[in-house]
């Protein structure tokens, strides 16, 4: 080969080199410059702190519950709960409420979105539970809605709720697992989860939330920010807008909005069935709160029963997949 010729080939190997550098340090570049902004973007972020409340937080940069959620509108919302044929008199109160959901609101409770849809939010939760907790019917004085937090726990266990097949939270002697709560809990295994969610040793004890209004606020809410399985939505992430559902989801006709709240918390005990009576009593507490709080009935939202839904875990899977369900 002649020299000339070989310098040639040298050189444009010596530049094609030079070229594949050039641009894969171009590349190099661009992507070190792209997680560099997503890294400055994430350190960015704004949090808030707004003292015992809610604190670091970018949840805590919007209104808290206290900003719009004041003593007397408790006491108007329920205005029956220590009426004297009520069964909890003097245990349900707001600071317990306003204690318990400062835990939870710098995850978002009633502090993600704006003004109205924060308040969406809470009328939504106690919609479930004022209806769970309503000794009101009918003819009642000021109407069933006006009856939430009559009752702290069940009055007439129909069993003792032990299922001694979970080894996960098996049944301690002495104890019952009886309804209490808030969004009441049943069954060892609920007891378990929700103990383990809030700190508390709840299946030694499940009667803390009989005990304890803030505890028995604490249980309701953690149900309600936490899926009952991994890649399924909570609650409040079908309400305020965080869930996406699937194609899967779409053809069991599960949308967001305040009937899948219905199906995460309840399942194919009021979901499915068509408009039964259970489910048109926690959506009129919704509405009820609603017209309440100043928001008004006409924006309770889009999908708000879940008569036509499929469940999310249907009742027929056995108890430790059910987990976390009442």
């Amino acid at each position: 080969m002649k020299r000339k010729t070989r310098n040639k080939i040298i050189l444009t190997t010596l530049l094609v080199s030079a070229a594949a550098i050039l641009i894969g340090g171009t590349v190099a570049l661009i992507l070190t410059a792209g997680t560099w902004k997503v890294k400055m973007k994430e350190s960015r972020e704004k949090v808030c702190d707004k003292g015992w409340e809610c604190s670091g937080s970018k949840y805590c940069c919007n209104d808290t519950i206290t900003d719009f959620f004041k003593v007397y509108q408790f006491e108007n919302l329920f205005s029956k709960r220590n009426s004297p044929v009520a069964h909890a008199v003097g245990f349900w109160d707001y600071q317990s409420f306003i204690t318990a959901a400062a835990l939870f609101e710098p995850l978002g409770f009633c502090t993600t979105g704006g003004k109205q849809m924060q308040m969406m939010e809470l009328c939504a939760f106690l919609g479930h539970v004022g209806s769970k907790t309503s000794c009101g019917f009918g003819v009642a004085t000021g109407g069933p809605t006006a009856w939430g937090l009559c009752y702290n726990h069940e009055m007439s266990p129909k069993e003792d709720y032990c299922d001694k097949t979970n080894l996960q939270y098996p049944c301690v002697e002495g104890a019952e697992y009886y309804g209490r709560g808030a969004i009441p809990v049943f069954w060892n295994y609920n007891y378990g989860a929700a103990g383990d969610g809030i700190h508390e040793d709840l299946l030694h004890h499940p009667e803390y939330l009989e005990q304890n209004a803030t505890m028995a606020f604490m249980a309701a809410m953690w149900r309600w920010m936490t899926p009952m399985k991994k890649k399924q939505p909570s609650a409040h992430d079908v309400f305020v807008g965080n869930w996406k559902p699937t194609k899967n989801d779409t053809l069991a006709k599960r949308l967001p909005g305040f009937g899948a709240t219905m199906n995460v918390l309840y399942g194919d005990q009021i979901c499915g069935k068509g408009y039964i009576d259970d489910m048109n009593v926690i959506i009129s507490h919704y509405q009820y709160y609603l017209d309440l709080m100043g928001v008004g009935r006409e924006h309770s939202g889009d999908n708000r029963d879940c008569a036509e839904q499929a469940a999310f875990n249907p009742s027929y899977k056995k108890p430790d997949d059910q987990q976390q369900q009442s």
